[in-house]
């Protein structure tokens, strides 16, 4: 296989409204291939730079637009980047292309000026094609090129933003290599790398927008293919929809309506690893006196049956002892606690009062109490957030507030030790429905 690339020298500087197609033809005939032929042939591929296109199209505005014209050009901001040249935008176009400024640049145009990308460089490249074929009558391909910064790597390159009558992906999936390897995530950007190596002819500053490819003809088409929007990966796929620090943002905002409460878990097992980071983030929690009052017990599988039954028969007790409720009733609402027994992991949150003031009145006394509970509120809060966080379900379950005593003694513990319910963790194992909105103004008075 061979490849040859050759620039089209001669073009003049191009204005709105020119004839591209009969521009570049007319210099075709100038263009001399290493054999020593001229002109085009069947297969060739015309690699045309994103600028000239959008001249010939008016794409040109005054630089003092040039803010402007980028956020009129962005769909929305992936990141800012601080340079010693200044604030950077990293943006998604309208087309969907993720680049600096949105393609509005100030490079090779007239003083005072800027150039926007093309309004449909698809549509362009199918236009520019069939200009071009009708005037050689050969079967051609046309790809429009702008440049880009790629992630984790210095540098710019070319890569196609518009085609036409070429495939712009190679999928080698399903193939094998040469020892026999099944190759799976293979899929080759074909558009971008014949973009990439035209440019090595191109270059960025000698005045020669055009360059012919020829070599490629495996990949020409007959018909217009499916453009350059092929190569614009959808965003539910996209590892790095934006970036770091935008990404931390939107975490940040989003953390506390991401916790939701799960009544059904996938039996999926969950890293211990997991559970510690999540409590690592509930004893930051605030906390009176400078104290640290909350406890986490992980409920082994062995302690667990025997915890829940001894809290299901004091429930039960209450339930028909205390509220007179029926056989049916009783278990309907003994029900609700299977959660606990069914979850990959059962988090009980305690509180213990050993730091707590004691004063000569039951009024103060009794506040200061509260005041330890709503610490350990606060924490337990953050250890939902921070499940939520780390991608698992949680449901905070109030049951062994009230059989206090029969908690201590099951498992052991000071009379200090104030349960707050029981956390029910694990990976969900269905979508939430949607969270109804409320208003704020119901709540903030």
């Amino acid at each position: 296989m061979t490849l040859q690339i050759v620039g089209i020298a001669g073009l003049p500087r191009i204005c709105a409204d020119d004839d591209l197609a009969a521009l570049c033809s007319a210099q075709f005939k100038n263009t001399t291939w290493a054999d020593g032929t001229t002109g085009l042939r069947d297969g060739d591929i015309l690699v045309i730079t994103s600028k000239v296109v959008s001249k010939a199209e008016d794409r040109v505005i005054s630089g003092a637009d040039r803010e402007a014209a980028i956020s009129n050009e962005s769909v929305r901001v992936v990141a800012n980047k601080r340079t010693p040249r200044g604030l950077t935008r990293i943006v998604e176009t309208r087309h969907g292309l993720i680049m600096a400024a949105a393609g509005v640049d100030a490079s090779n145009t007239e003083q005072g000026t800027v150039v926007l990308l093309p309004v449909d460089p698809d549509r362009s490249a199918r236009e520019l094609r069939r200009a071009l074929q009708d005037v050689s009558g050969l079967r051609l391909g046309v790809i429009i090129t702008d440049t880009m910064g790629r992630a984790w790597r210095e540098g710019v390159t070319d890569a196609a933003i518009g085609c036409a009558g070429i495939h712009p992906l190679e999928d080698h999936r399903g193939r094998v290599d040469s020892f026999g390897h099944p190759l799976e995530m293979t899929i080759v950007a074909i558009a971008d790398e014949i973009a990439a190596a035209s440019d090595l002819v191109k270059g960025k500053d000698s005045g020669m927008p055009v360059a012919v490819v020829r070599g490629m003809q495996a990949w020409t088409c007959d018909e217009d293919g499916p453009g350059a929007q092929a190569l614009i990966r959808n965003s539910s796929e996209d590892l790095f929809w934006l970036g770091t620090a935008e990404a931390m943002n939107s975490g940040a905002q989003g953390a506390i309506a991401q916790r939701r409460t799960v009544r059904r878990f996938s039996q999926t097992a969950v890293e211990n690893s997991l559970i510690e980071a999540a409590v690592a983030q509930a004893i930051t929690s605030p906390a009176p006196h400078h104290t640290q009052p909350w406890r986490f017990l992980r409920i082994d599988t062995h302690k667990r049956l025997g915890l829940l039954d001894a809290m299901r028969a004091q429930w039960e007790r209450d339930l028909r002892e205390l509220d007179g409720y029926s056989d049916e009733s009783i278990a309907k609402r003994l029900a609700r606690g299977d959660l606990l027994r069914s979850a990959p992991v059962l988090l009980m949150p305690f509180v213990t009062l050993d730091n707590a003031h004691t004063y000569p009145d039951v009024r103060r006394t009794s506040s200061e109490r509260d005041m330890f509970i709503a610490a350990g509120g606060a924490a337990v809060q953050s250890l939902l957030v921070a499940l939520a966080a780390h991608g698992l379900g949680s449901a905070w379950i109030s049951s062994s507030m009230f059989c206090a005593d029969v908690v201590r003694e099951s498992l052991s513990l000071p009379a200090t030790w104030q349960p707050l319910g029981a956390v029910a963790v694990g990976y969900a194992g269905s979508e939430s429905a949607p969270r109804q909105a409320l208003k704020v103004s119901d709540f903030l008075l």
